[in-house]
């Protein structure tokens, strides 16, 4: 079923049919700087209806997917983790925040059971190209296997950290079982992650693609998603889930050759 999610009475209808809620619908970075009107009312009001109507249906486990982005500036220097003070620089990441809040409120409150996942660069997607300013770790890989020039918008010196579509879907799966008191009144934690640089990624692409798939890759910068990019953390901590034992990315070269495998690859 298809819906609207800043209409909350198509949210409440899909949530009422649900024993555990994921709610993962947002506009990204990119994209929440071009249309902040948007942004407010996918993100901020979007994010108030599924909570809403989590609190109408009684207690139910809602899972919220929040970001890395909600860190920026200085605490974005060094590595962050579940208790570093939230400072985004990106409309993005403040919604984002925002909700985490209201979230452990509402689950304070015994209005739901909620838990937050702050999620890394999730890598590597397939289908279209979307507005997250992260976009290019998914298609730096995707376009080259694919057969397709691809032109970096960022320098591959940029350090992020990445985590791998199947550990995410893990990891979401084993939060929605996580007893209620595993946590404590701060429903937030970061996921397991990889640092590494856009460099080492156009390095991967050379191990599990050869030389005429690295060869593809260019770099045009573009300073809008520069902007963006450099505000984000370059190493993440993941000490809550990693003592409740959220799986983790053996490599980057392991997550590549699983997207690679799903396409026919022989590698």
């Amino acid at each position: 079923m298809l819906g609207d999610i800043g209409a909350r009475d198509e949210v409440s209808a899909l949530v009422a049919g649900s024993d555990v809620v994921f709610h993962l619908a947002s506009v990204v970075s990119a994209g929440g700087e071009r249309d902040f009107d948007l942004a407010l009312r996918v993100n901020l009001e979007g994010g108030l209806n599924v909570l809403e109507a989590c609190r109408a249906a009684g207690g139910r486990r809602l899972v919220f997917t929040s970001t890395l982005a909600v860190f920026g500036g200085e605490t974005s220097a060094g590595a962050v983790g579940d208790t570093t003070k939230a400072t985004p620089e990106t409309t993005y990441g403040t919604t984002k925040a925002i909700c985490e809040l209201l979230l452990n409120d509402y689950t304070r409150r015994g209005f739901l059971d909620g838990l937050t996942a702050r999620l890394p660069t999730v890598i590597v997607r397939g289908g279209e190209p979307n507005e997250a300013a992260s976009s290019f770790a998914s298609a730096v890989f995707r376009e080259p296997l694919a057969g397709r020039a691809y032109a970096l918008p960022v320098g591959r010196d940029l350090r992020l950290p990445v985590i791998g579509v199947e550990t995410v879907v893990a990891c979401l799966e084993a939060l929605a079982d996580l007893p209620t008191d595993a946590l404590g009144p701060d429903r937030a934690l970061t996921l397991p992650s990889l640092s590494v640089t856009v460099g080492e990624l156009v390095e991967t692409l050379r191990l599990v693609g050869g030389e005429e798939a690295a060869a593809r890759v260019s770099v045009e910068p573009q300073p809008a998603i520069e902007a963006i990019t450099r505000t984000w953390p370059r190493h993440a901590r993941s000490e809550r889930a990693d003592r409740l034992g959220l799986p983790r990315d053996a490599s980057l070269e392991a997550i590549v050759r699983e997207y690679a495998a799903t396409l026919g690859s022989p590698a």
